[in-house]
C-alpha cells in the first residue's frame, strides 16, 4: 500500500551562480546555459534516499544531476569550479560573484557526497540482506507454487482461466500507478524548485524596494527644499529686474550674476532627481510584474497539489480495486480446490461402485 502523503523533495543549500556546459564537440570550450546568474539549489529526497543539484532557467531546468560518491567538483580558479555529470554526459560549470560563495559550494558539495556514499553503502547492505533471504526461500515458494491436478470438468477450468485473467490486470494496474506517481512527482519537483528561485528572487526585490522607497521620500523631502529656494530666487530676480526697469538703484551685476548662475545650478540638480525618480518608478513595474509572476507560480503549484491529491485519491481507489481482486482470487482459489476435493471423492465412489459391479456380475 502506498502512503496518503508522499515527502517532498527539500531544498538544502542555494546559491546564485552562472552555468556553463562544457561544449560537446570540442570538450574544451564552455557554452553558456543562462544569461544571467541563477539560483543553483542541492535537493534531497527523503523518500528513495537520493541528493540532487537542480538549477531552473525560465521554465526549463539547467541542470538536473543526481550526485553519487565517484562525483568531484574541482576549483579551476578563484571564482570558477566544474564537475562531471557521467548519466548526462556532460561536464557542469559554476562561476561565482566571490571566491567565498565558490568555497561554500564546494563544502556544501563534499558533504553531500559523503552523504550519498553512505546511503549507497547501506542500500547495498539491504540489498545483500534480501539476497541471503531470497537464496533460502525457493524451495517455500516451489512448494506454495505447484498447482493441483486440472480435472477435466468446466467449472474449474473456468475458474482457473478467470484467475489467471486477474493476475494480468493486477499487473498492468501496478505499471500504471508507478507511472503515474513518477509523473507527478516530477512535475511537482520542478515547479518547487521554480517557486524557490522566485521566493528568493522576491526577497531581494522586496528589500530593494524598501530602500527605494525610503531614498523616494528623501529625494521628495530635497526636491520640495529645491523647488522652494528656486522659486524664492526667481522672485529676486523678477525683483531685480522690475528695479532696473524703473531705473532705481538695484543690486549689482555680481550679485545678479551669483543669483543667476544658483538657479541654474538649481533646475540642473531639480531635472536629475526627477530622472532618479524616474528610474524607480521604473524599477517598482518591475518589482510589480515579478510579484505577478511569483503569484502565477504559487497558483500553478496549488494547481498541481491538488492534481496530486486527486491521483492519490485514484490510486487509493485503485488500491482498493487491487485488495479486493485479490480476495476474489485467494476465493475462487479455495472454491477450486474443494471442488478438487469434491471430485476425488466422487471418483473414488465410483470407483468402489465398478469394482462392486463387477463383482456382482462375476458372482
Amino acid at each position: 500500500m502506498f502512503p496518503h502523503h508522499r515527502e517532498r523533495e527539500q531544498p538544502i543549500f542555494s546559491a546564485r551562480a552562472h552555468v556553463f556546459q562544457i561544449d560537446p564537440a570540442t570538450k574544451r570550450n564552455w557554452i553558456p546555459a543562462s544569461k544571467h546568474a541563477v539560483t543553483v539549489s542541492f535537493f534531497y529526497d527523503a523518500n528513495r534516499n537520493v541528493y540532487r543539484i537542480i538549477s531552473v532557467g525560465g521554465t526549463k531546468a539547467i541542470i538536473n544531476c543526481s550526485i553519487t560518491p565517484s562525483m568531484t567538483f574541482t576549483k579551476t580558479s578563484q571564482k570558477f569550479g566544474q564537475w562531471a555529470d557521467s548519466r548526462a554526459n556532460t561536464v557542469y560549470g559554476l562561476g561565482f560573484a566571490t571566491e567565498q560563495q565558490l568555497h561554500q559550494f564546494s563544502d556544501k558539495f563534499k558533504e553531500v557526497k559523503d552523504a550519498a556514499r553512505l546511503a549507497r553503502e547501506k542500500s547495498q547492505d539491504k540489498e545483500l540482506a534480501n539476497t541471503a533471504l531470497n537464496i533460502a526461500a525457493p524451495q517455500d515458494l516451489s512448494d506454495e507454487l505447484q498447482s493441483p491436478p486440472v480435472m477435466c470438468v468446466n467449472g474449474p477450468e473456468d475458474k482457473l482461466f478467470r484467475s489467471q485473467s486477474a493476475d494480468i490486470t493486477l499487473s498492468s494496474e501496478k505499471e500504471r500507478i508507478k507511472k503515474m506517481l513518477s509523473e507527478g512527482s516530477i512535475c511537482e519537483m520542478n515547479l518547487e524548485a521554480e517557486l524557490f528561485t522566485l521566493q528568493d528572487s522576491n526577497t531581494k526585490l522586496v528589500a530593494a524596494l524598501h530602500e527605494a522607497n525610503a531614498n523616494v521620500e528623501q529625494w521628495k523631502k530635497q526636491l520640495a527644499a529645491y523647488q522652494e529656494e528656486t522659486d524664492r530666487l526667481r522672485e529676486q530676480v523678477s525683483q531685480v529686474a522690475e528695479l532696473e526697469a524703473h531705473g532705481g538703484q538695484g543690486p549689482s551685476d555680481l550679485l545678479k550674476d551669483e543669483l543667476t548662475q544658483s538657479l541654474e545650478e538649481l533646475e540642473a540638480l531639480l531635472k536629475a532627481k526627477d530622472e532618479e525618480i524616474h528610474i524607480l518608478q521604473n524599477k517598482k513595474v518591475e518589482y510589480h510584474e515579478m510579484e505577478h509572476d511569483r503569484d502565477e507560480a504559487i497558483h500553478r503549484l496549488r494547481e498541481t497539489e491538488m492534481r496530486n491529491a486527486e491521483m492519490e485519491r485514484r490510486i487509493q481507489n485503485t488500491e482498493q480495486t487491487l485488495s479486493n481482486s485479490l480476495e476474489d482470487r485467494d476465493r475462487m482459489d479455495s472454491e477450486i480446490q474443494r471442488a478438487i476435493e469434491i471430485l476425488d471423492i466422487k471418483i473414488f465412489d465410483l470407483n468402489d461402485l465398478r469394482q462392486s459391479l463387477v463383482k456382482l456380475i462375476d458372482k
